[in-house]
């Protein structure tokens, strides 16, 4: 068991700028993020386009293991967590504040996240690059609410 704490929230804006935090989101099954540019309309996109989330832990190791320091929203994820073993979750429902998430499947880093940030952060963030997540319940998400498995 854990119990750990959602530190931000950054929502992707049109295509090529950068993420932007905001104060609170609402999450809906079936779409995602309200404010995101991945969020579902319809039948298009897929569910492990709906939210995507990165432990603090993650990006402090990669800063002391691989001297790469760079801020949370340019991990390009939505949400950042302290406390929450991600990799563990996929496959398996959890809660954030009353936002109930399903983990699909790990978000390993990319080229094209290289290719926007530094050099070497693709294998620095290997198998800890975050989850992909669905919307299984509805609600607000806020920073500081509490993230249980359910």
């Amino acid at each position: 068991m854990f119990e750990g704490q959602l530190l931000a929230i950054h929502l992707h804006g049109p295509k090529g700028e950068d993420l932007r935090p905001v104060e609170m989101t609402h999450a809906e099954p079936g779409h995602g993020l309200e404010g995101d540019r991945y969020r579902r309309n319809g039948s298009a996109g897929r569910p492990d386009q709906e939210v995507t989330l990165i432990e603090v832990e993650a990006l402090e190791a990669l800063a002391r293991e691989c001297a790469i320091k760079i801020e949370p929203l340019k991990a390009r994820r939505n949400l950042l967590t302290r406390g929450v073993p991600l990799n563990h979750l996929v496959g398996r429902k959890f809660t954030i504040g009353d936002v109930v998430l399903r983990g699909l499947r790990l978000c390993e880093p990319c080229d094209h996240l290289e290719g926007l940030t530094v050099k070497g952060i693709k294998d620095g963030l290997h198998h800890r690059g975050g989850l992909r997540a669905e919307v299984v319940q509805a609600g607000t998400l806020r920073p500081g609410a509490v993230i249980r498995p359910r």
